[in-house]
């Protein structure tokens, strides 16, 4: 069987799994009422992991990175659901790149291929450190707006220039 007739098969089989699941929900809905102890969020969180199931199944290794993003952006919202701190966004959206460098990272992992991998690094390392700058400037970390770093979070670029100097070196020594 190839690899498009298995992406096929898995894709159909899953299209009547929810077709089913939809269906009951339709025809008994008291059937799924124990599911209103979970929170909204979690169904995103879950479509990642199947993103990720049907990657794996397909052994399509491109698939880690839609599936971390929408599993990624699932448990922020699910954090932002359980605390109710939705300003949040106005820095938490830094996440987002480091979410396709933990999917980068798996693909890199999944193929062998560990510039992929380094890669990934890369844009998690960067996306903390946006989080980290923003969420001082814009009053969602460290005690509000620029609260315990304030005029610090320059060192973050600082940082973050240091490595880029370091990750440079040591391609050229590998060369």
């Amino acid at each position: 069987m190839t690899s498009s007739q298995r992406s096929a098969l898995v894709g159909g089989l899953i299209l009547i799994a929810l077709g089913v699941i939809f269906l009951l929900g339709q025809v008994a809905p008291n059937l799924f009422g124990f599911l209103d102890a979970f929170s909204w969020p979690l169904i995103i969180v879950g479509g990642g992991v199947l993103l990720l199931i049907i990657g794996v199944l397909t052994n399509t290794p491109g698939m880690a990175v839609p599936a971390c993003i929408v599993g990624g952006i699932g448990l922020l919202l699910y954090w932002q659901n359980q605390t109710g701190n939705w300003e949040s966004w106005s820095y938490a959206w830094a996440l987002i790149p480091g979410f396709v460098g933990v999917g980068t990272l798996l693909m890199g992992v999944w193929q062998g291929r560990w510039d992929e991998v380094r890669g990934g690094l890369w844009l998690i390392v960067i996306s903390a450190l946006l989080f980290v700058v923003f969420g001082s400037l814009l009053g969602g970390l460290f005690g509000g707006s620029l609260g315990a770093i304030g005029k610090w979070w320059p060192l973050a670029l600082i940082a973050l220039g240091v490595l880029s100097l370091f990750d440079a070196l040591a391609k050229r020594r590998t060369v």
